[in-house]
């Protein structure tokens, strides 16, 4: 065990070491190319793992049924996303604040500021999952009912949406443990609970949809009972990982909950909040937005509308995988280099990371360009003219997606960063200008004048990354955001 003075001195040196701009442990060894990859490469393997899942539960509810029943399905699960991220929006709140506060704690060379945050995060996401589960779960008829799906899609997602809504509490605590883990440079332990989570969640979800009951037959239900088990499993692993961690005697961050005291902390819950109440107000508001334009596509004279938007933001989740690794990376960066007082190499974190995004992302989005058919068909067969008729839908929205890649990666990373950086009243002004605007004014304005087609309603979304492509790109060279406080 090191001598007391061996211990202040490496505390000296530590503090000396912050005030020269550079970072804590591993990353200050590394150039900024080399820290980006090094930040991007395990949630780049986590959304991939994640895609997989997600496809996978696709691929099994396309299996489920023949014909209108299988539409009356892939709608039910268009609804059920929609609804996952209002549940989240809470959590989502509170694990964004958790990143700026550990991510600043790490550049400082604080630990014990960044346990903090790590434990106040875990207790204030438990909350905000128990009030945001309760919430979905006694408004899940109304939810339903307002959307206006046909019975057959509204039982589906009723009893879909039931049993997932209690995943709320479950990622709240992940949430907030996962990002406090990210804000320190650990990318490596949330890839391997998302690895657990993910091969438990498809063979679960498989199991019960596939096999004879009663352990299998569920239909819809299995899906999101596999889920709910799959994250259950995954936080408790992830809590016991951190009760097992210990405070190395040098330089590196290393987050623990051994000694933690779970008593809320006033100061560091408004710190917290400080930083994820806009986020929450902005999901929220951009939540009300999409359900306000998911109205506009329920409402087309056909059955299918919801289905096929769902497989088109699924097929287009596939270049979020680069996106979000590489926007996980810049928050990170810039939170540690803004606590390290170098708001210099904060702005040059976010602009080269903003770089490899563009280029994977619009990399990504060429294959949308060229065959979006062949995509699609990977997910759905066509085994009837139902099928045929939902891939036929499907087909210009995912061509879509391959002209927006490179506004998608500028939105993604630089509203990521001033997230990370605490600047959350910014990217919500600025976010519900543009989505006022183009997704409810003018696309309101075209419904009564012109008509709206599913094709139609993708334009004026795209028309909106754009937009808000720009006026972020302009906010982030303006560099305003860097004196943020957490």
């Amino acid at each position: 065990m090191p001598r007391p003075g061996k211990i202040i001195e490496a505390e000296t040196r530590s503090t000396a070491q912050a005030s020269d701009g550079t970072l804590a442990g591993r990353l200050g060894r590394l150039t900024l190319s080399r820290q980006i990859i090094s930040l991007a490469l395990w949630p780049f393997l986590e959304q991939i793992l994640s895609f997989m899942v997600n496809t996978v539960d696709l691929i099994l509810a396309t299996r489920m049924a023949e014909g209108e029943a299988r539409i009356a399905i892939m709608d039910a699960l268009g609804l059920g996303g929609y609804v996952m991220w209002l549940m989240m929006i809470l959590q989502g709140a509170v694990a964004t604040g958790v990143m700026a506060i550990v991510s600043r704690a790490s550049g400082a060379r604080k630990p014990e500021e960044a346990r903090e945050g790590l434990v106040q995060g875990i207790l204030a996401g438990l909350l905000m999952g128990l009030i945001s589960g309760l919430f979905i779960r006694l408004s899940l008829p109304s939810i339903v009912q307002i959307f206006g799906l046909s019975g057959a899609a509204s039982t589906s997602a009723l009893e879909y949406l039931s049993i997932l809504c209690w995943t709320c509490p479950i990622l709240g605590i992940l949430y907030a443990a996962t990002n406090a883990l990210r804000a320190i440079g650990d990318t490596r332990t949330p890839f391997c609970v998302m690895l657990l989570i993910n091969i438990s969640n498809t063979a679960l979800s498989a199991c019960f949809v596939f096999l004879d009951p009663p352990i299998g037959g569920m239909g819809i239900t299995g899906l999101a009972w596999g889920s709910l088990l799959a994250w259950a499993l995954g936080t408790i692993t992830i809590i016991a990982l951190l009760y097992r961690k210990t405070s190395p005697q040098s330089d590196e961050i290393t987050l623990t909950l051994q000694k933690a005291k779970w008593q809320p902390h006033r100061e560091m819950i408004t710190r917290i909040s400080r930083v994820g109440i806009p986020q929450g107000i902005e999901m929220l508001g951009m939540w009300l937005i999409h359900a306000y334009v998911l109205s506009f596509i329920t409402a087309l004279p056909f059955q299918g509308a919801l289905g096929a938007h769902f497989i088109a933001i699924r097929v287009e989740s596939l270049s979020f995988l680069p996106g979000f690794a590489m926007g996980t990376a810049a928050a990170t960066l810039v939170g540690q280099y803004l606590g390290a007082r170098n708001p210099r190499m904060a702005m040059k974190a976010l602009r080269t990371t903003w770089l490899y995004a563009v280029i994977f992302m619009s990399s990504i989005g060429l294959f949308f360009l060229i065959a979006p058919e062949v995509i699609i068909r990977l997910i759905l067969p066509e085994t009837d003219a139902a099928a045929s008729r939902l891939i036929n839908l499907t087909i210009p929205l995912v061509f879509m997606c391959g002209i927006f890649q490179p506004a998608l990666a500028t939105n993604l990373i630089i509203k990521t960063c001033l997230r990370g950086a605490g600047a959350t009243k910014i990217v919500m002004v600025w976010s519900y200008a543009s989505l006022l605007l183009i997704r409810v004014i003018a696309l309101t304005i075209a419904h009564h004048f012109w008509g709206l087609t599913l094709t139609k309603i993708w334009i004026f979304m795209s028309i909106d990354l754009f937009v808000q492509a720009t006026i972020f790109s302009i906010i982030a060279n303006r560099g305003k955001w860097l004196s943020a406080k957490v």
